[in-house]
């Protein structure tokens, strides 16, 4: 599902061209081919271990969400991009979230870590002592001192190097040290003029890692923290007028994936901007309502307000999207109502799915999340995930997924 509404923090757009100012640039890649086809319910495994997640040490225990998506949830689609860290500079491959701060990429001295990856990339490790400009960070150091930083930072008795510990609810964890070295980038200066530049950062370099970290069939060079703590890229930049504090996110529209990362200010004409709710943890937005073929649905506008347990987030590192069972119930009945006369409906591995003779453009309805100041309307083909033919017919099925209570998620 192809999302074109943007946030200050974090933009999901379809664009054509975009002209950016004082920003940085990175291609992202398909981490998966297009010949690796996924089931839905292994789609929806993955979001449920990412969404259990929780960063132990974190103020309030927060769940931590990953940002990785693809145009295309059929073929899984994960998306990582490249960093260039340390001087000689050396090329990592590392995954987006948004639910962790820190950049961090696999020390050399890890035994334990990953030696191979089943994604077509060659791993890298980080190694201090080979770069000219690489500065262990030690105890006293205000970065380790800092009132930003959650319990995950530790100081070992046994040696003053400022560390870092982050241990994932599901079982998966890193650890390791941190390192301040360069970062290089490219930055955009007006419409076409590229300059080369870079930028000393703080990242971690994980020496231990456990559960999904260790497999090898998505195994990656690290984690590129895009949350909004004070040892994030983006902040770290931001604080020295490098960047203003903002990202965008762009997933291209077609079956081969990819798309742009920027970190800076996109301007082009037309953008429909809407608010983040402010004092969050993650990148929560006011949705409002939900509209199919023009009609508002009867959800109870509180259903995505922001609380405890509840509001919306949007999050392209879980794949599909998640509705609470009060909006995606008259969601779905909504369609089928729609389309109720020319196709078939029925129930395939607990998803509401139906058997399409013809196009789906021409069937099924338009849906409009309508957020404050700005409404992301989504096509049929935007909404629903084809999972091959019956009988000659289509399967086609809801890509919503129904959630039972809490946090509405609209995945990438």
């Amino acid at each position: 599902m192809r999302a074109s509404v943007v946030v200050p923090l974090i933009s999901v757009l379809v664009a054509v061209s975009v002209s950016v100012v004082y920003s940085l640039v990175l291609p992202l890649e398909r981490s998966f081919p297009l010949t690796h086809r996924v089931e839905l319910d292994q789609l929806r495994a993955r979001d449920r271990a990412r969404h259990a997640r929780i960063l132990q040490g974190s103020v309030g225990g927060v769940v931590d969400f990953s940002v990785q998506g693809s145009s295309d949830p059929y073929f899984v689609g994960l998306y990582f991009t490249k960093v260039k860290l340390g001087s000689p500079p050396k090329e990592f491959n590392v995954q987006i979230d948004t639910g962790s701060d820190i950049l961090w990429v696999t020390c050399n001295s890890c035994s334990d870590c990953p030696q191979s990856s089943a994604l077509g990339i060659q791993l890298n490790f980080f190694d201090a002592a080979s770069s000219s400009t690489a500065a262990l960070v030690s105890c006293s150091d205000p970065i380790c001192t800092s009132a930003l930083q959650s319990t995950a930072t530790i100081c070992p008795s046994q040696n003053n190097q400022c560390s870092y510990s982050f241990q994932y609810g599901d079982g998966s964890g890193t650890s390791g040290y941190y390192v301040s070295d360069a970062l290089y980038f490219d930055m955009v200066l007006g419409q076409s003029l590229m300059a080369n530049s870079s930028a000393t950062i703080v990242f971690g370099c994980s020496t231990y890692q456990s559960g999904d970290l260790t497999k090898t069939d998505k195994a990656v060079d690290g984690i590129f923290g895009f949350g909004q703590g004070g040892l994030s890229v983006i902040s770290q930049l931001s604080s020295r007028g490098v960047t203003p504090k903002v990202f965008s996110h762009c997933l291209k529209g077609d079956g081969n994936g990819g798309g742009i990362l920027v970190l800076g200010e996109i301007l082009e004409p037309g953008i429909a901007y809407s608010p983040l709710v402010p004092s969050q943890p993650h990148y929560n937005l006011y949705l409002q309502s939900i509209a199919v073929n023009g009609q508002l649905l009867p959800i109870d506008p509180s259903v995505f307000a922001t609380s405890n347990n509840r509001g919306t987030i949007v999050d392209s590192g879980t794949t599909l999207a998640y509705l609470v069972a009060e909006a995606y119930d008259p969601f779905v009945s909504s369609i089928t109502a729609n389309v109720q006369q020319s196709v078939t409906p029925i129930i395939s591995k607990g998803n509401q799915c139906y058997l399409v003779s013809t196009s789906v453009i021409d069937i099924f309805p338009q849906v409009s999340l309508n957020f404050v100041g700005a409404s992301m309307v989504l096509k049929p083909e935007e909404y629903l995930v084809h999972l091959g033919f019956t009988d000659g017919a289509a399967t086609w099925c809801i890509g919503f997924q129904r959630v039972q209570e809490g946090v509405t998620i609209l995945g990438g």
